[in-house]
């Protein structure tokens, strides 16, 4: 998944904001600051210049990660566009 996300965003970087914990539980705040190729999230971006947030929760079982939900402020996106 990671791979097919370096290929579509070059400049991707994660930067965690903020980052808590309750076993098995883990959840973070993201913002990205990047130029996606094309199309992200059903967006035409076409390499423009975008930043947005995602706040992800990982589950973890048996030390791997067993669920992820994530919620990515695509309105933030929409209003760069």
């Amino acid at each position: 998944m990671l791979e097919s996300d370096f290929l579509a965003i070059p400049d991707l970087a994660f930067n965690v904001q903020l980052l808590t914990c309750d076993p098995p539980y883990v959840a973070s705040r993201l913002s990205f600051d990047c130029t996606p190729r094309g199309e992200f999230l059903g967006l035409r971006i076409d390499g423009r210049r975008i930043s947005f947030a995602e706040n992800v929760f990982y589950e973890f079982r048996n030390g791997k990660i067993a669920t992820v939900w994530s919620v990515i402020d695509k309105a933030g996106i929409e209003a760069q566009l």
